[in-house]
């Protein structure tokens, strides 16, 4: 942990309001970003998180970590491990699939040490490699991942087929 002002610990049930806080935030970015790419939050996007993190808590190939500080949640990453994929020419592999930190709280490690303790979670699961996509976008993650020593392997591109006249 390279902070002692927070603490690094698994999700638990009571978390998941804030999880969904978070996880609401981390769509209304990416929404942001892209909107025809990324689907819109909707009208209660806190409950849907919280309700799809609650049921990937009990997973046994999941982990979903939580930097908190004095008993606040200021920042959670979910992690899992996804089999071997055809369809992507991936083996099986860790994949981070969510990393995302407080906006009040960011510059103080909590994304490094969300990453790093999901990393070491991944690593423990005997996987070879860790996976993670970021939006386009998105600069500081791409930086912060980079500095964590992850490299670009693939680029998504996206044809919208419809003009998207609600968005």
């Amino acid at each position: 942990m390279p902070d002692a002002d927070f603490a690094i610990r698994r999700a638990q049930r009571h978390d998941l309001p804030a999880l969904g806080r978070l996880g609401a935030l981390l769509l209304r970015t990416h929404h942001g970003f892209d909107h025809q790419r990324f689907m819109a939050p909707g009208d209660r996007p806190e409950q849907g998180y919280a309700w799809f993190l609650g049921t990937q808590l009990e997973r046994d190939d999941v982990a979903i970590l939580v930097a908190e500080r004095d008993g606040r949640v200021l920042g959670y990453a979910y992690a899992a491990i996804e089999p071997q994929s055809w369809k992507e020419l991936r083996d099986e592999a860790g994949f981070v699939h969510d990393v995302i930190v407080d906006p009040d709280a960011r510059g103080a490690g909590l994304g490094r040490a969300l990453v790093d303790a999901a990393v070491r979670w991944i690593a423990g699961r005997g996987m070879p490699r860790v996976v993670l996509w970021t939006a386009a976008r998105n600069q500081d993650a791409q930086r912060l991942f980079a500095r964590l020593g992850f490299r670009s392997t693939m680029i998504e591109m996206t044809r919208e087929l419809v003009s998207s006249e609600h968005s």
